[in-house]
C-alpha cells in the first residue's frame, strides 16, 4: 500500500503532514511512502531527509495523488482551494486522512463521497484516552496558544516581565486569556514564562484548578455555566442570554489588561462574540487583542481574519492559521498524530474500516460513495 504526502495546497500553509522521522515507522509496517518534492521544504524538511529515511520522492503531483492513502494537513472543508486544484486528481477508491472542518463545511465532505473517496476527518477524533496520541486538535492548539503570546509580545508596546533597573522598576504587562482549553492553557504557560501577570476565564468551572496550577489567576463570574461541555470533552455553545451576561461581566476585566487572547471555538458553530466593540473602546491605547477564533468568525466583534485592525488605539490580530507560523514543530506534532492514527487503522499492511472501534467510527466521514458519519449526515439533511 502506498502512503502519499503532497505539498499543501491551502494558501500560506507551511506545514507538512509527514516529517522524515515518521517515515521508518510506516515502512516497518509494510507501507511504501511517497513524498512530493518540496512538500516539507517550507517546514524545514528538505527532500533528502525524506529519501534518507526510506521515502520515494515524486516530482509530479499526479503521481502522489495516485497513492492509496493521501495524508494532508488540510483537505475537504479545511482547504476550499483543493476543490479547484487537487480534487480533480483524486481517484475513486483512494483514502484521504486530514483535518477537514467537516462540521463547519459538510458539503465539502459530500463531494469526496460522491467521487468514491474514503475520507477520515481528524478533527472528529473522540476525546478518549486511546486517542490522545492522535489528537491533532490538541497538538495544533498547543502551538497556536504559544504563537498567540509571541504575536502579542511583539505588538504590545510594553515588556512582559517586571524589571528592576537603575532607571526604575518596570511593571509587568497584564495578560487575560479567554478560554482555558488546550490553546488557552498553553497561552497562560507561555505568558507566565515571559513574566506577565496572567488572568484567565472559562465557562467551565472545572478548569479553575488547571489555571491556578500554572500560576495564573482564575477570573470567576456569577454565571450558570450549565452544560458548557459535551460528553466528548469539547466546548458547547451556550444561549445568547448567557453570552450577553458574560459580556457585561467581562467589560471591566478586559479594560484592566494590556493583552487579551481569546480562544473560544465551538466545533461546527460560529465562534461566540465575547469581546465587543464597546469593550475594545474601554481598553487603554496600545493594548493588544489576539483572536485565535478568527477563522470561525472571531471572538472579538472587530476582528478581521488575517488582518491587523487598530481601533481606538487597540491592535486586534486575527490569525487564522497560527500553527503554520511555527511549521517545523507543528509538522512534527501533526506527523506523530497522523502516523499513530494511520497505524491504528492498519492490519497486515492494509486499511481496516472497523466501525466497531470508536476512533474509526467517529472519524470516518465518507466511504463507498456515502457519508457515514452520523453528525455529518444530520448536518447535510438540514
Amino acid at each position: 500500500m502506498i502512503v502519499a504526502v503532497p505539498t499543501e495546497g491551502y494558501p500560506g500553509e507551511r506545514r507538512v503532514a509527514l516529517v522524515p522521522a515518521s517515515v521508518p515507522s510506516l515502512v516497518k509496517a509494510g507501507l511504501e511512502v511517497v513524498v512530493q518534492s518540496g512538500a516539507g521544504q517550507a517546514a524545514g524538511y528538505p527532500d533528502q531527509q525524506y529519501a534518507d529515511k526510506g521515502a520515494r520522492i515524486a516530482a509530479i503531483r499526479d503521481e502522489v495523488f495516485a497513492g492509496d492513502v493521501i495524508l494532508q494537513v488540510r483537505a475537504a472543508g479545511a482547504n476550499p482551494e483543493a476543490q479547484r486544484t487537487d480534487f480533480p486528481l483524486l481517484r475513486s477508491g483512494r483514502t484521504v486522512i486530514a483535518q477537514c472542518h467537516s462540521l463547519n463545511n459538510p458539503h465539502a465532505a459530500k463531494a469526496y463521497a460522491d467521487k468514491g473517496v474514503s475520507l477520515f476527518a481528524l478533527e472528529l477524533l473522540p476525546r478518549i484516552t486511546r486517542a490522545q496520541s492522535m489528537d491533532v486538535l490538541s497538538s495544533m492548539a498547543t502551538v497556536a496558544g504559544y504563537r498567540a503570546v509571541m504575536l502579542a509580545a511583539i505588538a504590545v508596546p510594553k515588556m512582559f516581565p517586571m524589571l528592576m533597573t537603575a532607571a526604575g522598576t518596570i511593571s509587568p504587562a497584564k495578560t487575560f486569556i479567554v478560554g482555558a482549553g488546550v490553546a488557552g492553557l498553553q497561552a497562560i504557560s507561555t505568558a507566565r514564562r515571559l513574566g506577565s501577570l496572567v488572568s484567565a476565564y472559562d465557562v467551565r468551572p472545572a478548569v479553575k484548578e488547571q489555571v491556578l496550577s500554572l500560576g495564573a489567576k482564575f477570573v470567576e463570574m456569577a454565571l450558570d455555566a450549565g452544560q458548557s461541555e459535551t460528553k466528548g470533552g469539547y466546548a458547547q455553545q451556550m444561549d445568547e442570554e448567557f453570552y450577553r451576561k458574560q459580556r457585561e461581566l467581562m467589560t471591566r476585566v478586559v479594560a484592566e489588561h494590556d493583552v487579551v487572547i481569546t480562544t473560544a471555538a465551538i466545533p461546527g458553530k460560529k465562534a461566540p462574540v465575547l469581546v465587543t466593540a464597546e469593550m475594545v473602546a474601554g481598553m487603554a491605547s496600545g493594548s493588544v487583542i489576539v483572536d485565535l477564533a478568527a477563522e470561525f468568525g472571531g471572538n472579538c466583534e472587530l476582528t478581521k481574519p488575517d488582518e491587523t485592525v487598530v481601533a481606538n488605539g487597540v491592535t486586534i490580530l486575527g490569525p487564522t492559521n497560527a500553527p503554520s507560523d511555527v511549521p517545523y514543530h507543528a509538522s512534527q506534532m501533526f506527523s506523530k498524530n497522523v502516523c499513530t492514527f494511520l497505524l491504528h487503522l492498519l492490519k497486515d499492511g492494509q486499511l481496516q474500516f472497523n466501525v466497531e472501534d470508536e476512533i474509526t467510527r467517529d472519524t470516518l466521514v465518507a466511504r463507498e460513495g456515502k457519508i457515514v458519519q452520523p453528525r455529518i449526515v444530520e448536518l447535510l439533511a438540514k
